[in-house]
């Protein structure tokens, strides 16, 4: 691969990093693409940093070396980041939300014994589960992550109530497919490729998208402990610019993205076939997820209102006992601030509004306007009745 052009040249007066070699944990999925390749490609260097890349195995570990702050930085699941700064299952500890490093990407499988059984989509399985009941088990890849909360959202809006009328299991992503053949649970919610190798596998099948459930959802963001950003800003400044540079050039081409494949294949990656990576990278078919890195800056810039809704989704299913203050706290972690100024750098559009709007699956409108009103549209959980 060619030599950027340019290379060094934020790297030195008063904005010059305060660190140059950051430690940066990523997990073997295909959205570890833009962290990847900004080390293979060199956009690091370009501004002054070195990533040293760590492959971590369970979003357990990522947040335990997250916090202890043996990682600088990390790709990590969006409400892990948010579970964290609220104390959600372990001491609260102040975050940071970089950047969003992809948008969409995950996957909804059920056995195929089900699926042979009616269970296509979430009607299906509804009904299935009222046809012949018994305890259903499903499996997320972190309590408080982005794929529990695709998989509850999914459920629920199918009429299953995940908590009452199934049983959620956590299991690390690179296991899920083996544990689905061996039937030790009926589906599971996880990012590619593990989804796609479940199917390929035989032993599942695809019934809904993430981008069903939220079309251009945020995915994994960059994130990191508030105080090693206050101590670096220069450093993450140029580390958001880098990964900006990233997104812009996996998005620019198929072909860029091939190349990706090949690289993101090897052992030292996510260590399955280039094959499987290119049909994650390059779907062929409509109703596989679409992974999309930049966006002309849509699918990088860290909403606050991303980061409000999975606050929500946390009071909805009793995480949190009361309303937070979604903006505030959405404020503190989402460093908006940082990003604008290495979009700056790198080149990139940045919006005026920090807030967006979607419809979801069950037709609801988020915009984060009124997130406490959002949240009580809902059913409000309480996990201690259910001890």
């Amino acid at each position: 691969m060619t030599a950027l052009p340019g290379q060094g040249a934020h790297a030195g007066g008063s904005d010059r990093p305060e660190k140059t070699e950051l430690r940066i944990g990523f997990m073997p999925l295909a959205d570890c693409a833009p962290l990847v390749m900004a080390a293979v490609l060199g956009f690091d260097e370009k501004y002054g940093i070195r990533l040293v890349l760590e492959r971590q195995h369970s979003w357990s570990a990522m947040r335990d070396r997250l916090k202890s702050g043996e990682l600088d930085a990390a790709q990590a699941l969006y409400g892990l980041l948010y579970g964290l700064q609220m104390g959600v299952g372990a001491a609260p500890c102040d975050m940071a939300v970089l950047m969003n490093l992809n948008q969409n990407g995950q996957s909804i499988v059920l056995s195929r014994a089900l699926v042979e059984r009616g269970a296509r989509d979430g009607a299906g399985l509804a009904a299935l589960m009222r046809a012949q009941p018994r305890r259903y088990t499903f499996a997320h890849t972190f309590p408080t992550g982005n794929h529990a909360m695709w998989l509850c959202y999914w459920l629920a809006a199918a009429g299953i109530d995940p908590l009452q009328d199934a049983t959620l299991v956590t299991v690390p992503p690179g296991q899920m497919a083996a544990n689905l053949d061996a039937g030790h649970m009926d589906g599971f919610c996880a990012g590619e490729p593990w989804s796609r190798r479940a199917v390929h596998g035989g032993a599942g099948a695809l019934v809904a998208s993430s981008s069903q459930v939220w079309p251009d959802h945020p995915g994994k963001a960059l994130g990191a402990r508030a105080d090693f950003v206050a101590q670096h800003p220069h450093a993450c400044r140029a580390l958001i610019a880098a990964l900006l540079d990233t997104a812009r050039w996996l998005d620019a081409s198929p072909v860029n993205r091939e190349a990706a494949a090949e690289v993101l294949a090897s052992a030292a990656y996510v260590n399955t076939g280039a094959d499987v990576l290119r049909a994650c990278l390059l779907p062929r078919r409509s109703d596989w997820p679409a992974l999309r890195f930049f966006g002309d800056g849509a699918a990088t810039f860290p909403w606050l209102s991303d980061g409000m809704w999975f606050l929500t989704q946390q009071r909805r299913w009793g995480l949190l006992l009361e309303d937070p203050d979604y903006l505030g706290v959405a404020a503190r972690v989402n460093h908006v601030g940082l990003y604008r100024e290495a979009a700056q750098l790198a080149g990139v559009a940045v919006p005026i509004d920090a807030m967006r709007s979607a419809t979801l699956i069950d037709g609801r409108v988020w915009d984060g306007s009124d997130p406490a009103a959002y949240a009580r549209s809902f059913a409000i959980h309480d996990l201690r009745a259910l001890d």
